[in-house]
This record gives C-alpha cells, sequence and structure tokens, in this order.
C-alpha cells in the first residue's frame, strides 16, 4: 500500500471540506467510541440492509503487522479512520481503500487493552485524544504529530492529580475520554489489589492539558458519601474507577460515568460500609464535576461487579409521554432504566435482603438493589439439572464437583475452605463492549456471557517476602499454587523455562492483557518475587540487574521509595478466578453459554433471545449454536440490521434482522473479532468496519487487522 505524506492528507483534507455542501452530505461518520455521543452504537445509514446484506464482500482490509489481539472500536471523522494498534500505536486509515495516513509511535511498549480515540476540533484545529497506558497524548490529526503546548510537550501523565505519590501509581487508560466543549474528560483502569491509586474522573483542558476538575469517587472530608467509607479511607484506599468509558449528554451538560469496584475486589474488611462512590452511574456537571445524581448498583462489592461499559441514552414511552432515558447494562445480567435528568428508576428497583457473611471481619451489604424489569438477560441461579450434558463423563464429574460448591444465587459472600458459584461469571453478564440501542424503537440489545465461575478465600500466611507479594498481587488471577485457570489465567509454573528474567520483570512492571502493571515492586522486593515464581517456595533470592526506570516513569523512585513494605498484607487473599470447566475444555454449564438479547425498554418484555457463537468442532459433531463467551458489542442500523462480532472461537462477523435476531449474513475473519464494530458512509458508499485481532482462545493464534465490508 502507497503510504502518503504529511503534504498530501493535509492537501486532501483541505480537498474534503471544500467540496460542494452536496458532495460532503454522502458522508456520513462515525465520530464517538460508540457511534454518537449518546452511546447507542446506532447509525442511521440503510444502503446495506435486510435485503442486499447477503451481497456484503471485503472492501479493504489494512493488517497492523502485530500480535497480541485488539478491543479497538475505530472512529470515522470525514474520509479518515482513526484507530489503535496492539502495542498501542495510534494510527489514522484512508476510510475508503484502508491506505495508511500516518502513525505515531509514543516509544512506549503498550501492554494493555486500547478500545479507541477521542476527536476534538475547532476550526482549522483538530486533535486526537488518546490513551498510551498512563498517558494521555494530543495528537495533531492531521499529521499524528503531538501537540507540544498540551500538557507536558504532548501529554498528561495520568498518574500525577491524584493526592498521591504519583511515582507509586499504576494507571492505564484502556476505554477513550469522551469530549465536552473544550474538556476531555478520561477515567483509567487501576490494579485490584492494594497498593492503588483512587479512582477520580478528571477533566483536562482540550488545549492546554491542564487539569479542569476532578470527581473523588473515594470522597474527601466534608464531601457526599464520606461516611460510608471508614474514616481517612480517601487517603490510602484505592480504585472505584471508570475503567469501562462515560456518556455525554450534550444538551444537558452533563456526563454520566459508571464506576467498578473497590480495593481489594473480594474482602473488603478494611472497607467496611457501602463503599461510594464505587460500583455507581454517576451523572455529573461535565462543565463543572458536581455529581448531579447517582446510583451504586453493588453496595460493598465483593464479586468484583463493575458496571461493565458506557450506559446508553434513548428516549422510551411511559404513560403515553416521552420520557430521555439512560439504560445501564451490568455483569450481574440486569439492565437498570432510569430518568437520565433526574436519576428516577424507571423499572421498579427492589432492595433485596441477601446473606451476611461468616469471614472474620467482613461485614456484607444486607441488601443489594434488583430492577423488578426486564427480567435479567443471564441466568442467576446455577443447579444441578443445569449441568452440562455434553457426554456422559463431564456430566458426572460437574455433578461431582459442583456438590462440592456453594451455590445460592447472586450476591453470597464467599467464604474461607469452600468454593463459591459466581453466575454469571466474573466477566459477566455483559462486558464492556457495551449494547446498541435502535432510537427510533426503544429496543436495547446486548449480548452477554451465562457461564459459571467460581471463587473462595483462603488466609495469608505469608512466610516471607515473596510469598506476601505473591499473595497481595498474583494469587488473584494466578491462585494459590501458581497453577491460574488458563487460558484466561495462564500459570506461572516453570514461568523460568519459558520467560527469561527481564521479560518477567517487564510483565511485573507494565502488565499484559488484563493483568495491571505494578512498577512498585523493585529491588529486593523484585528479587524475593522473582524467586517465588520460580519456586513456589521461599529461597534465597538472586538479585535482578534491572534496576532501571520504567518507560513510562520520567522520575525514577528513590531507593528509600521502596525499601517500605509495597503495600499492607491483606487479611485474606482470593483463591482464583476459576471457571467452571469440564476436563475438556468445555463450559461444565448447559448451553447456552452465550446470548444475544433484544428487549423493548418502553414495556421491560424480551423481543427475542438467540444463542451467540458455537464451538466448530462441536458443530461438527452435531452440538451447534451452543453460543458462546463474547467480547465487543454490536451496532444497529436504520437499515435493519444488527451487526456483531464478539466471539471468541468460530471467528464468525454476524448481520442479523433487528426485529427477529435472523441470521442473515456472516463471515469468517483471520482473526476474532473481539471488539465493537463501526459504520460510516464516503462518497455516498457504506463501509462496516471491525478491528479482528483475537487472544482469547489459546488454540488460534492472535494478530491485529482492520476489515472492512461493503456491497459490491
Amino acid at each position: 500500500m502507497k503510504k502518503l505524506t504529511g503534504a498530501m492528507i493535509v492537501i486532501a483534507i483541505i480537498a474534503y471540506a471544500s467540496r460542494p455542501a452536496t458532495a460532503q452530505k454522502k458522508n456520513i461518520d462515525w465520530p464517538v467510541y460508540g457511534g454518537q455521543l449518546a452511546g447507542d452504537h446506532y447509525s442511521a445509514l440503510s444502503q446495506i440492509n435486510r435485503a442486499n446484506v447477503s451481497r456484503l464482500r471485503v472492501a479493504w482490509k489494512f493488517d497492523t503487522g502485530e500480535q497480541g489481539g485488539m478491543q479497538t472500536s475505530p472512529i470515522i471523522v470525514g474520509r479518515v479512520l482513526y484507530a489503535c494498534t496492539p502495542s498501542q500505536k495510534i494510527i489514522a486509515l484512508d476510510a475508503a481503500t484502508g491506505t495508511l495516513l500516518w502513525k505515531f509511535d509514543s516509544g512506549i511498549a503498550g501492554t494493555q487493552p486500547l478500545r479507541g480515540v477521542a476527536y476534538w476540533s475547532e476550526g482549522n484545529d483538530s486533535r486526537i485524544l488518546a490513551g498510551v497506558m498512563n498517558y494521555l497524548y494530543a495528537l495533531d490529526a492531521h499529521t499524528g504529530k503531538p501537540i507540544e503546548s498540551f500538557g507536558e510537550n504532548g501529554r498528561v501523565d495520568l498518574r500525577k492529580d491524584l493526592g498521591r505519590d504519583y511515582t507509586r501509581q499504576a494507571v492505564a487508560m484502556t476505554s477513550p475520554g469522551v469530549v465536552y466543549k473544550d474538556l476531555i474528560i478520561v477515567g483509567f483502569r487501576a490494579p485490584e489489589t492494594p497498593p492503588a491509586p483512587p479512582g477520580d474522573v478528571r477533566a483536562y483542558d482540550v488545549r492546554t492539558g491542564k487539569l479542569r476538575w476532578s470527581f473523588h469517587t473515594i470522597p474527601h472530608p466534608g464531601e457526599s458519601g464520606y461516611d460510608t467509607w471508614p474514616a481517612g479511607a480517601w487517603d490510602h484506599m484505592g480504585a472505584a474507577n471508570n475503567w469501562a468509558g462515560m456518556t455525554i449528554d450534550a444538551q444537558r451538560g452533563i456526563v454520566y460515568a459508571p464506576t467498578g469496584s473497590a480495593v481489594f475486589d473480594f474482602y473488603g474488611g478494611d472497607r467496611v460500609g457501602d463503599d461510594l462512590f464505587a460500583n455507581t452511574l454517576l451523572a455529573l456537571d461535565a462543565a463543572t464535576g458536581k455529581r448531579i445524581w447517582s446510583f451504586q448498583g453493588v453496595h460493598h462489592d465483593l464479586w468484583d461487579r463493575d458496571f461493565p461499559s458506557p450506559p446508553a441514552l434513548l428516549t422510551v414511552k411511559r404513560g403515553g409521554k416521552s420520557v430521555d432515558a439512560i439504560a445501564q447494562t451490568s455483569k450481574q445480567g440486569w439492565v437498570f432504566l432510569f430518568d437520565r435528568a433526574t436519576g428516577t428508576p424507571l423499572f421498579p428497583i427492589e432492595e433485596k435482603k441477601y446473606p451476611a457473611s461468616d469471614v472474620p471481619g467482613e461485614v456484607t451489604a444486607p441488601v443489594q438493589p434488583l430492577p423488578l424489569k426486564p427480567e435479567p438477560f443471564a441466568r442467576q441461579l446455577l443447579t444441578e439439572d443445569m449441568l452440562t450434558n455434553r457426554t456422559p463423563e463431564a456430566h458426572a464429574w460437574a455433578l461431582q464437583q459442583f456438590r462440592t460448591f456453594r451455590s445460592e444465587g447472586q450476591f453470597v459472600p464467599l467464604g474461607v475452605g469452600r468454593q463459591t458459584v459466581v453466575f454469571p461469571g466474573f466477566d459477566g453478564g455483559a462486558e464492556w463492549g457495551g449494547p446498541a440501542i435502535d432510537p427510533a424503537t426503544g429496543v436495547i440489545y446486548v449480548n452477554a456471557n451465562d457461564i459459571a465461575w467460581t471463587g473462595g478465600l483462603v488466609e495469608n500466611k505469608p512466610t516471607g517476602p515473596g510469598t506476601e507479594i505473591y499473595q497481595n498481587r498474583c494469587s488473584l488471577c494466578h491462585g494459590d499454587n501458581r497453577a491460574g485457570s488458563p487460558p484466561a489465567f495462564p500459570s506461572l509454573i516453570d514461568i523460568d523455562k519459558r520467560l527469561t528474567t527481564d521479560q518477567i520483570t517487564n510483565t511485573i512492571h507494565h502488565g499484559k492483557g488484563r493483568m495491571p502493571g505494578f512498577p512498585t515492586i523493585q529491588n529486593a522486593q523484585l528479587d524475593a518475587l522473582l524467586a517465588y515464581l520460580r519456586t513456589g517456595k521461599e529461597t534465597a533470592a538472586t538479585p535482578t540487574n534491572d534496576k532501571k526506570e520504567m518507560p513510562q516513569a520520567r522520575t525514577s523512585p528513590s531507593e528509600s521509595d521502596f525499601s517500605r513494605p509495597d503495600s499492607p498484607q491483606m487479611k485474606y487473599r482470593f483463591t482464583g478466578y476459576r471457571k467452571f470447566y469440564d476436563p475438556d475444555g468445555y463450559p461444565a454449564v448447559a448451553p447456552p453459554w452465550g446470548t444475544l438479547n433484544a428487549i423493548d425498554l418502553n414495556t421491560g418484555e424480551y423481543l427475542w433471545k438467540i444463542p451467540l457463537g458455537e464451538y466448530p468442532e462441536l458443530a461438527a459433531k452435531g452440538m451447534a449454536h451452543t453460543g458462546t463467551e463474547n467480547y465487543g458489542g454490536p451496532i444497529v442500523t436504520a437499515g435493519g440490521l444488527l451487526f456483531i462480532g464478539a466471539t471468541i472461537f468460530d471467528r464468525k462477523f454476524r448481520a442479523l434482522d433487528s426485529r427477529t435476531g435472523k441470521l442473515l449474513w456472516e463471515t469468517e475473519l483471520p482473526f476474532a473479532g473481539l471488539a465493537t464494530p463501526a459504520t460510516y458512509m464516503i462518497a455516498g458508499k457504506q463501509y462496516v468496519v471491525i478491528a479482528a485481532g483475537g487472544g482469547r482462545d489459546p488454540k488460534s493464534p492472535s494478530g491485529g487487522m482492520y476489515v472492512a465490508f461493503a456491497l459490491p
């Protein structure tokens, strides 16, 4: 492919802008993550429709040449598509041909998911606001070069402005910020074990990078919600962060920011109380950050039940009147619906009683909010009659295991010494891809995982520094015995035979995939952890030579900074994320294992529900339409179509009839499309594009390719 120069790009953009208005109207953008500010994943385009979608063909492909998978939903402005590569390089493509226009390489090896970028323009000044690990960059949209007047040499370090020593903070911007007038409003991903930064929602001046406002999700003294935490929690507790992204009501000037759980995810003896504003849908004044209303979806979360995606705006009918509403999906498998101006629930919400914890020091919330409509889109209680019948052997194994578990539905506290069923699992229910909404009908489309996971607690009894750091930081995902829960959570046994010490150290400091970085583990602590990872026990540590400054750090922490303990020892640790899979690697519950749901939010009634995805090897044996785990959301169009990739194992990209869920077209992608697609029009031609990168199926390679489709 021919690479265009910066001058050629500028000429092309000027030529486009000077074309007659009638020609420009043939271009329809997808300028915001999620399509529009409403976050509804909707397009008014109808050139591709129910009647002709079967004729879709590949229009162009762009291969980033990288591996690792992608979760990016690109944006399209004018004729340019802006997106990311697996290693967090920012790219601009000609959206009609896939030709590379420019690529920005920060020099930082991005190891976290990056789901998109934001766009702002005024006059001739057009900017791409993009996260790369802990930095927010402002790039010239024409050339991809950093705008030096923004922040410090074109970037803002998001570890700063949090009220703590920034050199000891680990943050990563995984979802794009939202633009409101001259502000870029951002959240970030944080560690899920202490120490973790507070999850402040922050707004920066889009021109200068100066901090304009912060909302403290762990309230400071005198702020609303302070009394729902132990005194002084704001000074040392962490997370309650917006990692999933936000939605803007531009007319009302409201930004809606859903937040996740507080640290530590599964034991809250040190944060007794409801913990506002963790697990909360926040409605903030977009200009000032002042809270307008809020709704906490989980009180004192002990199950990692983050709100996982930006909410979506729509209008519904109530009593013959139109009500501007906001819909928020959840990992629990529920849709919450509110009046977006006031926060008044549009379907009743019951505060239901749940069991108390028997873990010493833990005080569970006595009630949790449960919407009475719509019915949940994922199953809520696992019973014996719901176990797999894939084979008699698989069923017998599942039954034997199940009888050792505690399975009593949602919000049952994890216990010590016994696994508790979490259903739907820790990845939902709904996930970060978010729903689609047809504004003409008020129908929400949401894909869901429908498999069981288990979890439990173990008392921490460290025998030395390596054990202590492992129990505090690593056991959450890799379990008590370093065995993990492959493929999502890999085993660390014999890790030194697969990776060099430098590679292990780099992953510890910077994270990888769903693992956050732990930059404060240095020197003697690092040596002790590396020794423990090699052997699974305390041994004499061999000092490493890795004392170098991390690439994202502008100032090296001092030696004395790391002579103090890395974090307080937690009383209990999580036994590890465990998917309830049978010995052959399939879910140990009966299908469907993943679904796609259409719900009329005017009435709360389902229009249709279908399995989403399948395992090709099972389908070949006659076990088709099982559904699979799925990540990345749908989009819906005025052409009556629902487009979705998302399925891990079959690599399919599908178009369905939005009225019925009937499959109208499908194609196999080079890698699984675990991202939300986008659609747009250039010169009168409609395109649909999706990022195909895979990365979650250990049997399949990962990559980084954008594939666009159009009618012949």
